[in-house]
Order: C-alpha cells, then structure tokens, then sequence
C-alpha cells in the first residue's frame, strides 16, 4: 500500500456631621418661670380664694391694701400674651439653621454617592487623569486573562496604549450591551482604533497566534515538540526528554497501557491557546493530555474491543486499536477512506499478512525513506514483520480512532490511495490493475 508521504495539516447622618445643634443665642433666665416684670407680679391668692381672680373686689396684696384693677390685669395679660409669641419666633428662627444644614448635608451624602458609589457599581471610571495621548496605527499584542470584567479589560487597552480613554471603552461597552460577550485570550490590536470595532473584536476571540499552539492530525512527539519549539523556544530535546508515559501515568491511568514509555499517539491533534500562562513542556503535555482524555469520553473501547474479538476472531487492547487509527491516519487523507482503510488492516492482522504500509517505515526512518529501506527487516518495518507496530506512530484525529473502533464489514486486502485517486481490491491482481489504472 502506497500514499505520499506528507500529509497537509487539518484542521469580560446626623447633622454637619458632628451631632451638635447650630450655636444659637441663649435665652435670658428668668427669675419665676413667667414674663411678668417683677413689679407686676401677682400676689399670692387668699385661702379660699382662686388665685388670679379678676372679680369686682380686688385681691388684695400681701401688705393688705394694694389691689389690682381688671386694667393692669388685662395690661398684665396682653404683655404675656406678647412674650408667648415671642418666644414662637425665636424658635422659629432657632430651626432655620437645623433646616438649611439638613439640605446642605444631604445634598452633600448624594454627591459622594454620585462620585464614588455609582462608579464602583458601573465599572466606570472618572474622567480625571482618564485621558492619555496614544500612537494610532500600531499593533499590539494584548492578553485578557480569564474572568477579566470590562473594568479590567478597559484598564488593559489603556496599559497597553489601544485607547485614549477608558471611561469612552466603558461608555461604550454599556451602551452596545456588550459586557458578558467580551472574551479573554490574546488579541492583535490596532492603537487609536475606533471602540466599536475594538468591542467587536473582543467579542468574536483571540485573534492572536502568539500563544497558540496547532497540532495537526498525524503529528507524532518528535514533530510536536519541534512545534513547541517553534513557537514558544522550548527545547525540542527538553520536551521529548519529558513525553515520557512514567511521568504522568500517575495522573492519568489511561497511560498504564502505553508500550516503551511513549506518550506516541495520546498527543492529542488541536490549536491550544496559551495566552496569559507560562508555557512549559510540563504544561504543553499534560493540556494535550486532558484534551486526549475529554475526546476519548465519548468513546466505548471495551464494546469496541468485544465487537473486533468478535469479527476478526482476535484479542485487542485499546493501545492496540489506538496503533491500528495511528496508521489509518497516515495512510488516509479523507475521513470517508478512514472505516474501509481500517478495514483492510484488521482482514490483514485476522489471516496473519503484514500490513505492508509505508506509513511505519517513515516514522521509523523520521521522514522519507528508500525502496530498500523496506528491505531492512526492524520492528517497524511491516513489510517483513506481521502484526501492529511496538507503539502508535501519530497521533490521531477522532476520526481516525472512531473508524480503528468500527471499521467497515469488507472483504479488501488491498488499497492505493494516491490524491483524489483511491482503490480497494480483494486480490493481489486487481490491485495491480487499480495501480496500471490510476490517473497519469
């Protein structure tokens, strides 16, 4: 079976304060308890009589001759009558400066909560110091970290000199609703760009490639960690130095199965977004790790393992159908292909053929390789040695795997499979002619 080699990548109060009444004069003291002048004071009534009276015959004083005549008497009463209302005033007038102060305080508790309380439920900020002067024109890298609100996304674009104001961002964040659809990740920007279209971008997602990390279908450790190279100038050999299945089986049992210590084939294939984090191999591997073990939920490997035992009249592991989806993805370059592929490989592995792919010898040979490479009898070499490969040689994509799970019910011992060209044959003969046949 035949292929090229190469395969292209798929792919946030109390008053003043004080608790004192205004100072106000204090009232005279009064020697009685009323507002008579002393010299008009009543005299003290006689037993028997009611004190105060104003009858025809005076009351006498207490000399026993003066009276008092119903004249001064009422003269006496309008002047008590007139203190009385005095008195009514000053109150009055005592009051006035409780009253203005109330309205001063109060007016003074709303402006606090204008200034300082709105804003910190808003997320707005004040104008003072808000403005700054930025050259427009210039991209720039901006990393939003998780769980950043429009305050803090606001005070990012400033920092990084995006926008001239961050009350305008947050004004503007308000008015298009758009708070809880903003996103964290890293984003390419363009300084002095207008709010609507900085709003907008945020919206859709990190738009950035400078800390993601794309590992296409069919990548094997090697090529991943030349990847993670690349991209983040981590050692190629400090990564593959730490891709080891000890490291991590402790974690992640599923790599209790893995043969030589390889993590070959559980990397799994997708773009990885890194942003705001300190990017190690550690971290590298144990995300694509989890993301191995995410995808592979939906997978039933013990019903698959009964359905092949079943078919084939073999026993398989899960390392086993992982290895057989290795090389269903490197053979294939269309998911439709995948199912018939696998297929062929397990008919092969059921009657003791080899499998005869070219896909194992290049991983052994790390790239091209010769005719007579096919030659060189090794445990990779499927052309001189029966059954599966010591370890997967990829890793990978769903597809792959779903297909090495539930390949497809052929009788094909034979395919070629070259562009847009592909063939499946039952005997040696007719995969000659599918070759002799093959576009020129």
């Amino acid at each position: 079976m035949s292929r090229p080699n190469g395969q292209a990548p798929r792919h946030a109060a109390h008053f003043g304060g004080s608790g004192q009444a205004p100072h106000t004069p204090q009232a005279r003291q009064r020697t009685s308890g009323t507002t008579r002048p002393a010299s008009r004071m009543r005299p003290q009534a006689a037993p028997g009589r009611r004190a105060g009276s104003t009858g025809a015959v005076g009351a006498r004083s207490a000399l026993g001759s003066t009276g008092v005549s119903s004249r001064t008497a009422q003269a006496t009463r309008r002047a008590g009558s007139g203190n009385v209302r005095k008195r009514g005033k000053q109150g009055r007038a005592s009051a006035l400066p409780l009253v203005i102060g109330g309205i001063v305080a109060a007016a003074a508790v709303i402006g606090l909560v204008v200034l300082l309380v709105i804003p910190r439920l808003t997320g707005s900020a004040s104008s003072d110091g808000d403005k700054q002067q930025i050259t427009a024109g210039q991209v720039v890298e901006v990393t939003i970290p998780d769980g950043s609100g429009a305050s803090a996304i606001a005070q990012a674009l400033y920092d990084a000199g995006v926008i001239e104001s961050k009350s305008d961002f947050l004004n503007q964040v308000r008015r298009t609703n758009s708070e809880l659809g903003l996103k964290s990740g890293t984003y390419s920007l363009v300084t002095g760009d207008s709010l609507d279209n900085i709003i907008q971008l945020l919206s859709r997602g990190p738009n950035s490639t400078a800390a993601t990390l794309t590992i296409p279908e069919g990548f094997t450790v090697a090529k991943v960690a030349s990847a993670v190279e690349s991209q983040f100038g981590i050692s190629a050999e400090d990564f593959t130095a730490q891709a080891k299945a000890s490291n991590y089986v402790a974690d992640y049992p599923f790599l209790a199965a893995a043969k030589n210590d390889s993590l070959e084939g559980y990397l799994f294939p997708k773009t990885y977004d890194f942003s705001g984090k300190d990017v190690t191999s550690d971290l590298v591997i144990r995300t694509m790790l989890s993301q191995w073990q995410t995808e592979m939920a939906g997978i039933d490997f013990d019903a698959a393992i009964a359905s092949l035992k079943s078919r084939f009249q073999m026993d398989f592991t899960q390392e086993d159908i992982l290895t057989v989806a290795s090389i269903v993805e490197r053979e294939t370059n269309s998911d439709d292909d995948r199912a018939t592929v696998a297929s062929v490989f397990y008919n092969r592995l059921a009657v003791g053929m080899p499998l005869q792919s070219d896909a194992t010898t290049a991983y052994y040979k790390g790239g091209d390789f010769s005719a007579a490479d096919l030659k060189d009898d090794n445990e990779w070499n499927t052309y001189t040695r029966t059954g599966l490969t010591p370890t997967p040689i990829c890793s990978p994509g769903l597809a792959s795997i779903q297909a090495a799970c539930n390949p497809e019910d052929t009788s094909y011992y034979y395919f070629f499979i070259s562009g847009d060209y592909h063939a499946f044959s039952e005997t040696y003969e007719q995969h000659q002619q599918a070759i002799d046949a093959r576009p020129q």
